[in-house]
């Protein structure tokens, strides 16, 4: 089952994240009240999508670009459950996350197009895409 997380920002950086139960395809997404309500990969959505919403929304500020709120659908193929339950049998992950970035607004599409261009420069976003090492060492 699939992981679905939406994250919604305003103009005035307040954000909303809503997640499907994670076990359930066929459940609406509904607001989640603490992170705890979030698996480790609805946390890794919801990180992804209110990053890029942040880096949208200070530059329209920084531009004068008009956008109302910036809406980031995310989807991750894998269920968390499913993979902790064989967790020793799982090497490598070689998937992807599928992001849908969505402007509210009354915007031209070339204002749309720059958005959406500059929200591929979120940070999180450029290490999820090149891979970023992670040393663990017992404490």
């Amino acid at each position: 089952m699939e992981e679905k997380v939406v994250v919604k920002q305003g103009r005035n950086y307040v954000t909303t994240f809503m997640a499907r139960e994670p076990e359930s395809s066929a459940s609406s997404p509904r607001v989640v009240q603490h992170l705890n309500d979030l698996t480790p990969y609805g946390m890794i959505l919801a990180g992804l999508g209110s990053c890029t919403a942040l880096v949208v929304n200070t530059y329209a500020e920084h531009h004068n670009v008009p956008v109302d709120a910036v809406v980031l659908t995310l989807e991750y193929q894998r269920s968390f459950k499913e993979d902790c339950d064989h967790c020793e049998e799982i090497e490598r992950y070689e998937d992807q996350i599928r992001m849908v970035v969505e402007f509210e607004g009354t915007l031209s599409p070339e204002q749309k197009e720059k958005l959406f261009k500059i929200a591929l420069h979120c940070p999180l976003h450029k290490m999820l895409l090149e891979g970023i090492k992670v040393k663990a060492e017992p404490g």
